[in-house]
């Protein structure tokens, strides 16, 4: 999934509903998110939105790869945690 940051709430929630559905299948999901123009004097704030995306799945997810800037892009993996399915079950 790649997304700006400047996503409203709304669009964020389908991004995340997309991201929920490719989790749920058994698939990694690698999310980036891209900094444009004067954004990247602001790289704390992409950190946050990481951090709010990584925080919303709670134990639900498991984050393969930390959030790392590469560019104008900052990037990360999670996968689905199997843990929490076997607890819910």
């Amino acid at each position: 999934m790649r997304f700006g940051m400047k996503i409203s709430d709304h669009d964020l929630g389908v991004k995340l509903k997309k991201v929920t559905g490719f989790l749920e299948t058994g698939h990694k999901v690698k999310i980036t998110i891209f900094y444009r123009g004067r954004e990247l004097a602001h790289k704390d704030l992409g950190f946050k939105l990481a951090d709010r995306v990584i925080n919303g799945f709670g134990e639900s997810i498991v984050v393969d790869q930390n959030p790392q800037l590469a560019g104008k892009q900052l990037s990360f993996v999670v996968r689905s945690n199997n843990n929490a399915k076997a607890k819910v079950a």
